[in-house]
């Protein structure tokens, strides 16, 4: 190897050296004009734990109807608005928003309305469609897949 400063042929091991910004390989006198650099660590091979597989969670859509049974639930309980508002930590504009199919409720705010009015607005869904497509494409996506390509 060849020093890259003088360009003489190194013997043994080169040094590394930073002159003036930047790093090479010197001889051992040149080193001396700058910073002697100690080589990088070499990071170890690290092991890799075996991690548990991944439980996928149940998804959760609330019912069409959501409104009609909020609302009915709530005149029930002989609640106004307000009322039931307070009672879920919410602002009345957001009831009102829910109760008239403005706002589709959140699945936390749908479980929060479901245990205070004692109702059933939220329903799991079956993950069938995104299995089956899961399995038909475990290779991944391609440009190919994605693109248009023109022939000429």
């Amino acid at each position: 190897m060849r020093c890259e400063i003088c360009g003489k042929n190194i013997i043994g091991k080169p040094m590394r050296t930073k002159i003036e910004g930047s790093v090479m390989y010197a001889c051992n006198e040149c080193a001396k004009l700058g910073k002697i650099q100690r080589e990088p660590v070499k990071p170890r091979k690290q092991r890799v734990a075996s991690r548990p597989p991944m439980r996928k969670e149940p998804s959760y859509e609330v019912h069409e109807e959501y409104n009609k049974l909020v609302r009915d639930a709530r005149e029930k309980r002989g609640w106004s608005r307000e009322d039931l508002a307070e009672k879920i930590y919410e602002k009345v504009s957001v009831i009102n928003r829910i109760e008239s199919g403005k706002m589709i409720p959140d699945v936390k705010l749908a479980k929060k309305l479901e245990n205070i009015l004692k109702i059933s607005i939220v329903e799991k869904i079956e993950d069938n469609q995104s299995q089956e497509f899961k399995a038909s494409n475990i290779r991944g996506s391609t440009i190919g897949d994605i693109a248009r390509i023109k022939k000429s």
